[in-house]
């Protein structure tokens, strides 16, 4: 990680998440699948928030079409997998990065989601680790058959996916879960099952599962380096907080694959950063670009030290209590409103001034940033038609919008 030590400032950064993360308008993408393999991951929680993250990113040509094709992509020709990754969290993989994901982070989890299982299970009373096999195995078999299911479905095969028991007894959060919902997460970390075809529409959170695609088995220090590859071409420069955060790994984990793809040392405002070698010259400024991108976006939850593009005094409005980010404006990489569907299907946005409160002078941004986010506003209403969207997270600006 050793190379000349030079000095990335804000202006540069934007530029390269302008091009990287696909924004700008001479930068976007004619597929779901480029845009995948671009920003290599995409949040998944929240099931509309892929959709609206990738119709953001591709051409005025492609974006018309973005519900076939997304739907394409995820369950016909299945270029694009829905599944667990970093830090137990849902996200949508381009399909080839799925053992690198896998080995990388995905097993740690698997581990921990397991024992975390049968320990909840055991606490409660309920059958023992062996018992859980069995009902797993059988459950498997069940999907096999079936091809895709329903939880429900997969219970009416095997009866004993319906038992239940108190999780956290006497706690302030105790609760009651059911053997299919654990089990099944538990076998979705692992990347034995994923996620298939909702049962509604592309913003439904019920989905069927079926069995994951055949995977590589990849040594673990070789699927971090490739994760971090890949993650830095598209994010960096990004500090070691940001990587340690983004990845769920160690420290000596994040060092070993920084050293493996032969990072080079940068600075940034925040201090120390790495980049790869090949990206190391400076970056030209590209056209004035604005962007309506959706709550959990990959671009927005890219980075944990944000306020190169992110002000802190704009969070209250934009993030949920959980540092969840809800729908933001962006203009020219930086964050400067938030937006929101309402009932009749309008479009509805919000610049914030310095202080996160409404600006009268756009935020300190011209009336060519308005007319441009403004037409940004107009292609999101056209192309996502008579659906409504209500993020799964919401933020104060979302709901104050939604409800005006």
């Amino acid at each position: 990680m050793n190379g000349q030590c030079r000095h990335i400032g804000v202006a540069e950064r934007r530029a390269r998440l302008a091009v990287g993360q696909r924004l700008a308008g001479s930068a976007r993408a004619n597929t779901p699948e480029e845009v995948g393999a671009s920003l290599v991951v995409l949040h998944g929680t929240d099931p509309a928030s892929v959709y609206l993250a990738v119709g953001a990113r591709l051409t005025d040509a492609a974006s018309p079409g973005i519900v076939p094709e997304m739907e394409r992509a995820l369950y016909e020709d299945r270029t694009l997998i829905r599944m667990h990754g970093m830090r137990h969290t849902v996200f949508v993989f381009p399909t080839g990065l799925v053992p690198v994901v896998h080995a990388s982070t995905g097993l740690t989890v698997a581990a921990r989601a397991r024992a975390a299982l049968v320990k909840d299970m055991a606490r409660a009373g309920a059958p023992d680790a062996e018992w859980l096999v069995e009902v797993e195995t059988s459950a498997l078999a069940a999907l096999a058959r079936r091809g895709e299911a329903t939880a429900a479905e997969l219970a009416r095969d095997e009866p004993r996916l319906k038992e239940q028991f108190t999780y956290a007894a006497g706690k302030s959060y105790e609760g009651v879960h059911t053997v299919s919902s654990r089990l099944l997460r538990v076998l979705g970390v692992e990347g034995r099952v994923v996620r298939g075809r909702p049962l509604g529409s592309w913003t439904s959170t019920q989905f069927r599962w079926a069995a994951a695609p055949p995977c590589a088995e990849l040594p673990v220090a070789e699927a971090q380096a490739e994760l971090i590859r890949r993650w830095l071409g598209a994010c960096g420069p990004a500090t070691e907080a940001d990587l340690k955060w983004w990845t769920g790994w160690k420290v000596s984990d994040v060092r070993r694959a920084l050293g493996a793809v032969g990072a080079v040392t940068v600075s940034v405002d925040e201090g120390v950063a790495y980049v790869l070698a090949d990206a190391v010259e400076p970056v030209e400024a590209v056209e004035p670009w604005a962007a309506l991108l959706p709550g959990l976006d990959p671009t927005a939850m890219g980075w944990q030290e944000r306020d190169w593009y992110c002000p802190p005094e704009l969070r209250p409005a934009l993030f949920d209590g959980s540092g969840n980010i809800g729908p933001t404006v962006w203009w020219d990489g930086r964050i400067v409103g938030g937006w929101a569907q309402r009932p009749d299907g309008e479009i509805a946005w919000r610049l914030l001034d310095g202080k996160g409160s409404d600006s009268e002078d756009g935020g300190g941004v011209g009336a060519e940033a308005r007319d441009a986010i403004g037409a940004e506003a107009a292609r999101l209403r056209s192309w996502m038609g008579p659906t409504r969207v209500t993020p799964r997270f919401r933020t104060p600006l979302e709901r104050e919008l939604a409800s005006a």
